[in-house]
């Protein structure tokens, strides 16, 4: 999964006591392919002091001064490490290190597809070109939520995790959040009411917040090195055919494209089992409509 917002805010907190204040000594580009620009070029970094480290919808963004900034999306299977100075960048995985004296930032992608990418801008204005836009909830009021959910006409599922509509939403998070707020993942924008926006505004904000704290709390003063979309503690999300924490029922999941929905039906559709389109075509009227059909055809 792409880091979501309290893993990305986890790392910008590990990161700004390790590395602000400090210079970067030397860069070693392991993989050519993550840098995506050119000008400036990388090494204009070396020998600048680090002044921030801050997040940028799901990017990270190193300030090395002078309006010059590293820009760093892990997309999927990118991660930093943290581990003492001079440290080998690791053959198979490693794409970055960025030394300093009393320590080494590395930048990995597991599996085979490369899709992280780094990019170094000069001034506030080719910073902004990487923000896609979406609104910042944790800073944004239920007025201005409502506003850019109900803007066009898509399912919740699909509002949430749009970079452009909302900042910082993935996958995992999503479903936490529809699950807290007790509202079905395939709802129409359009067609929620003010007291479900309202409910859907305080899940965003209880959730974010709450496992960005968590996060922190369990890593301390340490270094994340487990990023993951699957969490100790979640409620839905991950835990397709498991028990719903509030009420018991078997989790449910809807797969679709490269994603997935995952759901409880007790508590978000009235007990309704959600179409899983490719599935449900082929089944046509053998498709459980219900968590009991469901259960029937199980034990048949």
């Amino acid at each position: 999964m792409v880091p979501e917002l309290p893993d990305v805010d986890l790392y910008v907190h590990a990161l700004r006591p390790r590395i602000v204040g400090q210079t970067i000594r030397r860069v070693r580009l392991a993989a050519p392919f993550l840098l995506r620009s050119v000008e400036p070029p990388l090494s204009a970094v070396e020998g600048r002091a680090v002044e921030d480290v801050s997040r940028l919808g799901k990017r990270i963004v190193i300030d090395a001064g002078a309006e010059l900034y590293l820009v760093i999306h892990l997309m999927i299977a990118g991660r930093f490490r943290w581990r003492p100075p001079d440290t080998k960048v690791p053959g198979k995985v490693g794409l970055l290190a960025l030394e300093f004296d009393h320590g080494t930032l590395i930048l990995t992608e597991a599996g085979s597809k490369r899709r992280a990418s780094l990019h170094v801008v000069q001034g506030r204005a080719a910073l902004t070109q990487h923000d896609p836009g979406g609104i910042e909830v944790l800073e944004a009021r239920l007025e201005e939520f409502a506003q850019a959910l109900r803007r066009e006409n898509h399912t919740l599922k699909r509002a949430l995790t749009d970079p452009q509509v909302f900042s910082g939403i993935g996958n995992a998070y999503s479903d936490e959040i529809l699950h807290a707020a007790r509202l079905s993942p395939f709802k129409q924008t359009q067609s929620i009411g003010d007291d479900e926006v309202a409910r859907l505004f305080e899940a965003v904000r209880t959730t974010l917040v709450g496992w960005s704290t968590r996060l922190r709390e369990e890593t301390g003063a340490g270094f994340p090195e487990k990023v993951t979309a699957f969490r100790e503690g979640m409620a839905v999300h991950g835990r397709y055919r498991q028990p719903c924490p509030v009420c018991g029922s078997p989790v449910q999941r809807v797969v679709y494209a490269a994603n997935e929905a995952n759901y409880c039906a007790t508590c978000q559709t009235g007990g309704r089992l959600l179409a899983d389109r490719s599935l449900s075509r082929l089944l046509r009227d053998d498709w459980p409509r219900t968590l009991e059909e469901l259960e029937r055809k199980r034990k048949a």
